[in-house]
């Protein structure tokens, strides 16, 4: 056991974490997403949603604070918007609540779908979490603890 760290890090992911460098990306993934084939670790926590995960790791994790959005969201697809789907609610929730556990503004960019397929090929490592809400993908970039 160890103080200050969430239950939901296991120490596999904890040593992801640690082998992370700056600049490195980690993807938290909800259940549709095709994390096998993107052909990276995958570590599979099905009974944990995406905000939930996004949460634990940023209380361990710090964000990149030398790019404008380091936390990125797939954008919605035109046949979704056309269709009256709004911007998911647990992206003001993924936003607010990493704003607050780092101490600054936190900003979501976007990524459209195949361009965020591009970049989680290329990530660390993706966390496919038991998120059932559609656009329930996150990638963190890491960044450096400041003294």
């Amino acid at each position: 056991m160890l103080k200050g760290i969430p239950k939901v890090l296991t120490p596999e992911m904890l040593k992801i974490l640690c082998e992370m460098g700056h600049d490195d990306e980690i993807v938290i993934a909800d259940a549709h997403f095709p994390a096998e084939a993107m052909g990276k670790r995958v570590i599979q926590y099905p009974c944990i949603s995406a905000p939930e995960m996004v949460e634990a790791i940023v209380k361990v994790m710090p964000l990149d604070t030398y790019v404008k959005a380091p936390i990125m969201v797939m954008s919605l697809v035109q046949s979704d918007i056309d269709k009256g789907m709004l911007i998911p609610t647990m992206w003001e929730e993924v936003r607010a609540r990493s704003s607050e556990i780092e101490g600054f503004e936190v900003q979501l960019g976007e990524y459209e779908r195949f361009e965020f397929y591009e970049h989680a090929k290329k990530a660390y490592a993706i966390i496919q979490t038991g998120e059932e809400r559609q656009y329930g993908n996150f990638m963190l970039r890491k960044g450096v603890v400041l003294n």
